[in-house]
């Protein structure tokens, strides 16, 4: 039996994730879908939805609704975790915890990025340990939830039993931005299956380096496109001169670090932050999916972010199942892929994806620009991963003092005191007596 299992059902994502499963169910006959979520009202709304999507296009497997972990990872091949520990309120405690220090507030960057870490990393942890005494033999752990790097690290250094890949939109979001470009520049169609984009970095910390058509190096063009492209704007959303050094294209995360003040200044017409946003749009998809006549994700959804969502899981699930041998970029352990970085990093970089397992591609390490901030923030994540895993506090300053977004030096024992309370309910490791 194929059984996948998704911790965080609840998630308004959900649907567009089932879509991207009914698309595939001649390659991925996927039997049962478990969708699991500690929220049994949300989960009741959105396990709904998935229910009728599913029974509308003739119901090719079955979708199975609990609040049981440990039930829902059980005899499963694949368990994917979206969740979101203490909910998108949390989210919007991390901005805001942020804002008052006059820090970055973001929830996979700087101090709110550290909050979720610490909250999600042991409860990714116990779905690893759940997963290693009742999933299939050999079940692999497909983390989405942010920071996915971040997640990703903890679970090769603390659930190495457990194959687990890391997985973000962002590659093919910039892939099929390329495409778009490319085929206007041209006048040519593009079929993006038959294109490859080279990435190297961590998550939310990379840089698009190279991209293929057919096999061909169309980079030159590319990068020339982009760089006319941002000369002829306004106000661009990189400085030229800056891709015209690197001849490559950051991952718009940089942001937070190349123009970190830009940032901080948008940050002052709060509210509203991002998260009230979304707060707002979850509230009207909720209602749109609670509609019993509704068998298709609504136009909303795409309000929510994370475009091609559906695309990136299934595909990457299928190219396993199926032993593809296909390239995805993931965030997985180095291994030796870059020879010149230490092999216990975790990397957002191509891979083949094949039933035996997921192997990061050999290739050349990024220049000294980009590395000497990778190295800094890999730093922190490593931190923020002890902390996280023990309740060390001294490992928590220390990640804030390493991380580039983090608070001056002698404002970091404010902001950890108020991170920690903040989110004390969903921090008991550093709270024990």
């Amino acid at each position: 039996m194929l059984k996948v299992a998704v911790i965080g059902g609840g998630s308004t994502y959900t649907p567009e994730l089932v879509n991207g499963f009914l698309a595939r169910v001649a390659q991925f006959p996927l039997d049962e879908l478990w969708l699991m979520d500690v929220d049994a009202n949300r989960l009741k709304v959105v396990g709904g939805f998935a229910q009728r999507m599913v029974e509308f296009k003739g119901s090719p497997f079955k979708v199975v609704l609990t609040t049981d972990q440990r039930e829902a990872v059980k005899q499963a091949t694949y368990v994917t975790t979206q969740l979101r520990v203490g909910h998108m309120e949390a989210r919007r405690k991390d901005e805001y915890l942020g804002l008052r220090h006059g820090l970055i507030g973001q929830e996979t960057t700087g101090v709110g990025g550290m909050g979720k870490a610490l909250r999600t990393i042991p409860v990714i942890l116990k779905i690893a340990k759940d997963m290693q005494e009742l999933a299939a033999s050999g079940a692999m752990l497909v983390n989405f939830t942010n920071p996915a790097g971040l997640v990703t690290q903890a679970l090769t250094q603390y659930a190495a039993k457990t194959p687990a890949v890391g997985v973000c939109n962002v590659p093919i979001t910039a892939r099929m931005m390329i495409v778009e470009k490319l085929a206007k520049a041209t006048g040519k169609e593009i079929d993006p299956a038959q294109t490859e984009l080279k990435t190297l970095g961590l998550n939310h910390l990379s840089w698009h380096r190279g991209f293929t058509v057919d096999g061909e190096d169309v980079w030159p063009q590319v990068i020339e496109e982009f760089i006319k492209e941002l000369k002829a704007e306004e106000h661009p959303e990189w400085d030229p001169r800056t891709i015209e050094i690197l001849r490559m294209i950051p991952n718009y995360y940089l942001q937070y670090f190349y123009y970190t003040d830009k940032k901080l200044k948008l940050q002052e017409s709060w509210p509203p932050s991002r998260a009230d946003e979304v707060i707002e749009v979850e509230k009207v998809l909720l209602e749109q999916y609670a509609d019993p006549d509704l068998k298709e994700p609504p136009a909303e959804l795409m309000q929510r972010g994370g475009a091609y969502y559906s695309t990136v899981a299934t595909q990457l699930l299928n190219a396993h199942y199926n032993d593809l041998g296909e390239t995805h970029i993931v965030n997985i352990r180095n291994n030796g892929a870059v020879k010149e970085w230490p092999a216990e990093w975790v990397l957002e970089i191509p891979s083949t994806v094949r039933k035996s397992g997921i192997t990061p591609i050999p290739t050349e390490p990024l220049p000294p620009a980009c590395f000497g901030l990778i190295a800094q923030v890999k730093a922190y994540e490593l931190l923020t991963v002890e902390a996280a895993v023990h309740g060390d506090r001294e490992a928590a300053y220390q990640a804030l003092l390493a991380n580039p977004l983090g608070p001056k030096a002698d404002k970091i024992q404010a902001v950890l005191d108020d991170l920690l309370e903040t989110h004390r309910e969903h921090l008991p490791q550093f709270w024990k007596k």
